[in-house]
């Protein structure tokens, strides 16, 4: 699994936190573990210092709208404004998690594509649930194929 990260500064450090913990989790699987193996890209930003959160929005969802990553994870203050500028790109399905169930949902009712987390709304533990489901929840589809078209049909108008 491919996986693009990003935050702004407000999200920095828990950024690093959710990294840190992806590549934890891949050393405790198995050799022969290969599918469930998880490569990690950070986008940034690097520092807490001051930035822009929408150039970091925009790189992880160009890469999971060109399918080099099978998943986004991005992350600042309130998860809103990075989550927009995510949504701009055409395929893409960010939803903002800030509990399990919400994760959880967002990956079987939306078939979101990119998390996004608040990172001054959320404590670390919470936030690796989040991660932990969305990456491991499938789609259902069913009846909820056509509304996730339907988000897709009205991209632009």
């Amino acid at each position: 699994m491919k996986l693009a990260i990003g935050s702004d500064h407000a999200g920095f450090l828990l950024k690093e936190k959710i990294k840190a913990y992806l590549q934890q989790q891949e050393k405790k699987l198995p050799e022969k573990s290969e599918s469930a193996k998880r490569l990690v890209k950070d986008f940034g930003c690097y520092s807490e210092d001051r930035v822009d959160y929408p150039d970091f929005a925009h790189s992880v969802a160009e890469g999971v709208e060109r399918k080099d990553f099978d998943f986004g994870i991005l992350i600042c203050g309130s998860g809103n404004g990075i989550s927009m500028a995510a949504n701009k790109h055409k395929g893409i399905r960010s939803a903002i998690c800030w509990n399990e169930e919400l994760a959880k949902l967002a990956r079987q009712h939306n078939d979101a594509n990119i998390i996004a987390l608040p990172a001054r709304f959320i404590s670390e533990d919470e936030a690796m649930k989040c991660v932990d489901v969305f990456l491991s929840e499938k789609f259902e589809g069913g009846r909820h194929t056509e509304r996730v078209k339907k988000i897709e049909e009205n991209y632009r108008r």
